[in-house]
């Protein structure tokens, strides 16, 4: 692996540490926000459903970056 492959798998890492902390952040928000503004609960789902994509693809970038590592 040379410099500039290691270079952007650590600007990957670092692209799903920020869609992780994010995510999290927006829907820590967007459930407050709804309880607060009485939404229904399907709306809560809606939000909890965009959480899961935002962490199911930062966990398919995370063990594409492992393997690409492990290759090594």
């Amino acid at each position: 692996m040379g410099p500039d492959e290691d270079q952007q798998l650590a600007k990957r890492a670092r692209m799903v540490a920020l869609v992780v902390a994010a995510t999290m952040l927006l829907w820590i928000g967007a459930q407050f926000l709804g309880r607060k503004i009485g939404l229904e609960a399907r709306f809560a789902f809606l939000f909890d459903l965009a959480a899961l994509a935002g962490f199911f693809w930062a966990a398919y970038v995370a063990i594409q970056i492992w393997r690409r590592r492990r290759e090594d």
